[in-house]
Parts: structure tokens; C-alpha cells; sequence
């Protein structure tokens, strides 16, 4: 087996089978989560009424949303462990990695400075950290969508997808 192919395969069952792998499934609960506590956060800063529903309807999405980070960094080290070192792939994926762990780092500080400022409030400094890590999300996003579509880290072969086109 070469190296491509490899790198299509699981390192374990628990990463998800050939072709499935759980990662790019389990990464839609924290950016869901954070891109909603951004617009809850938005409602709560801009409303001259009771907002702080809002306030903290953001910090808890901050909260689920790191578990669900951590839960998918996870698999996606899984990912990452079958791909071949000293690749363009592979520094790919520890960009991609490293981007990530830097918007948890600043999605934990978000929900710490809520904490301690009284999670019911809105806040300006919250919300900065979090449109911050928005922006890093989405360039991590896009490395991560480069691994899949363009390297092919964990598809299909492209003899396994041309069996749909038969």
C-alpha cells in the first residue's frame, strides 16, 4: 500500500471506516455552536430591551462548543496520524491542527472573561475574542476542505468513487 492510500485508510476503527471518517462530522457541533454564540451575542449587544437571554444563551454555545472542539480534535489527530510525514499534506494538517487548537485556546478565554464578568451581561471583550476566532475558523476551514478535496486525506479512492458512476 502506498502512501496516498494510506492515508485514505483509517488508523483505527474509532476514526470511522473506509471512506467515513468521523472527523468532518463531529467539527459541526463547535462551528455551529460558535457561530451561533456569535449572532446570540450580536442580538444581546444591540438590544435596548432584556438581551441577557441572549448573553447567556452565547456563553453556554461557547461551552458546548468547546467539548464538541475537543471531541473532534480527537478524531482528527486520528486523521492526521495516517498521514505520511515530511509531506505537504501532512504540514497541511498541522497547520490546520495548529489553527484549531489556537481558536479553542481563544473560545476558552472568551468563556473564562464571561465567567468572570458575570455570563448574564453581554460582552464587548467576549464578543472581539470570539469574532476573532471566527476568522482563524475559517482559514482553518479552508486548509481543512484542502486536505479532503484536494489531497484526499481519508476519501474514497478514485476507484472506489467511480463505482457511483457506473
Amino acid at each position: 500500500m502506498d502512501e496516498l492510500e494510506r492515508a485514505k485508510r483509517p488508523t483505527s476503527k474509532l476514526a470511522g471506516p473506509y471512506g467515513h471518517p468521523f472527523h468532518p462530522v463531529l467539527v459541526a457541533v463547535p462551528i455551529g455552536a460558535w457561530v451561533a454564540s456569535v449572532v446570540f451575542d450580536l442580538v444581546a449587544l444591540i438590544s435596548t430591551d432584556e438581551a441577557s437571554g441572549f448573553a447567556e444563551g452565547a456563553y453556554w454555545l461557547i461551552g458546548i462548543g468547546i467539548i464538541g472542539a475537543l471531541l473532534a480534535a480527537v478524531f482528527g489527530l486520528m486523521d492526521l496520524l495516517a498521514i505520511p510525514r515530511g509531506t505537504k499534506v501532512f504540514r497541511t494538517d498541522l497547520t490546520h491542527m495548529t489553527l484549531n487548537l489556537t481558536v479553542v485556546a481563544l473560545f476558552v478565554i472568551s468563556f473564562a472573561v464571561r465567567a468572570a464578568q458575570g455570563y448574564e451581561e453581554a460582552s464587548v471583550a467576549g464578543f472581539v475574542l470570539s469574532l476573532i476566532a471566527i476568522a482563524i475558523l475559517s482559514a482553518s476551514g479552508w486548509l481543512g476542505g484542502q486536505l479532503a478535496y484536494h489531497y484526499g486525506v481519508r476519501v474514497a479512492a478514485e476507484s472506489t468513487q467511480r463505482e457511483g458512476y457506473h
